[in-house]
């Protein structure tokens, strides 16, 4: 079955006692029991509910998974994969990374005696030389968040197997449509559902998908232990933005690539960050492991002057200033005082996140609205 396909058929059947062919949205707490302990597949809708196993079938279809499970956000599937740690292990995560990942890694797990690192995953060839015999879990975002930066998954899996460490990407910014990790030889997916999957900002949930049954199972008892699920109003609304996700994407990389290539050649930009430019540093691994490159662009003005930032950001009568990302509408972001201010300021430098650095999230609407905005902006 071809990926839009799936899109809208994997996973969910038309309604048993109407026909409907939308999934129910079933709202309800508990499930009646025809004798104790006897029951029709649902006991709690805690532990299961209809209209998240439907989303749950569905997302895993779209990663070629055989095991999805959807959470309350991207950062409690997060949390769930920290929770298969014990006090001691160590998590190797790349040095460009969402801040509330950092935030949830240094913050919270740190303090329960999990140890991580950040390092550079751009020549996964050296990822190798930071393992250590503590060392349990690799954490991959790419592209990374807000940089842009590619890292080769399939090269970082295959020195993971080598040294028995399991691999978990975060895939938000690809989406399944233009990459599925799991295939490359990660062990784990994540998601914010929250961006591209549900893709009209009227959602907050996390996924994680996977074809390792013992994870699966570990995982989903998680899931239900900690509570941190989904309600089946967002899991209807995510299956009906699924529906979509491939003509999203497709508008979303056409006018991610119009955008970048404007930035590219405007006299006041000096850097742009999109994997799909050809003197990205590592275009041609964006070009084997995904199948575009996506609506995501950073930039920087010339002089990195804050305050030309700021008077740019503010000026935008298209693309709205606000945090997240992945949906209909252009959104333009500030890491360093939005989505990447609880890293401090010298790790965002050390990564090379500068103050000055400006992310969009490219929408679907008319091009040529967008990019008269930009010279609107900029000036």
């Amino acid at each position: 079955m071809k990926f839009g396909t799936k899109a809208i058929h994997a996973g969910v059947q038309p309604d048993p006692t109407t026909g409907a062919i939308m999934t129910p949205i079933y709202q309800t707490s508990t499930y009646v029991q025809s004798s104790p302990g006897v029951h029709k597949g649902y006991e709690y809708s805690r532990t299961q509910n209809p209209t998240r196993d439907a989303l749950q079938k569905n997302f895993a279809a779209l990663e070629n998974a055989q095991h999805g499970l959807v959470y309350g956000s991207g950062l409690a599937a997060t949390d769930a994969v920290m929770k298969l740690l014990k006090p001691g292990d160590e998590v190797i995560a790349s040095n460009d990374l969402y801040g509330g990942t950092y935030r949830i890694f240094t913050k919270i797990y740190q303090n329960f005696g999990l140890k991580f690192r950040f390092v550079s995953f751009d020549d996964a060839s050296t990822l190798e030389t930071h393992i250590t015999p503590a060392t349990r879990l690799i954490w991959v975002e790419t592209p990374t968040n807000p940089l842009l930066n590619i890292i080769d998954i399939a090269a970082v899996a295959q020195i993971a197997r080598r040294q028995r460490v399991q691999v978990a990407v975060d895939n938000t910014f690809a989406s399944p449509y233009l990459q599925n990790p799991l295939d490359l030889g990660a062990d784990l997916v994540m998601h914010s559902v929250t961006k591209y999957l549900g893709g009209h900002s009227d959602v907050v949930m996390g996924a994680l998908a996977t074809n390792d049954a013992t994870l699966a199972q570990r995982l989903a008892f998680i899931q239900n232990a900690s509570g941190a699920v989904a309600g089946p109003q967002d899991c209807f609304l995510v299956l009906r933005g699924i529906k979509t996700l491939h003509i999203r994407m497709q508008r979303h990389c056409e006018n991610g690539r119009a955008v970048a290539h404007f930035l590219a050649n405007h006299p006041k930009v000096s850097k742009v960050y999109w994997p799909g430019l050809e003197d990205h540093r590592n275009h041609q691994i964006a070009r084997q492991q995904m199948r575009d490159f996506g609506g995501m662009v950073s930039f920087t003005l010339k002089g990195d002057d804050m305050e030309e930032a700021r008077r740019l950001m503010e000026s935008f009568q298209v693309f709205s200033l606000g945090e997240s990302l992945g949906g209909v509408e252009s959104l333009c972001t500030h890491p360093a005082t939005m989505t990447h201010a609880s890293i401090p300021k010298e790790e965002r430098e050390k990564a090379g996140l500068k103050d000055t650095l400006i992310r969009l999230s490219v929408g679907i609407e008319d091009i040529e609205d967008l990019l008269d905005d930009l010279k609107q902006a900029i000036g």
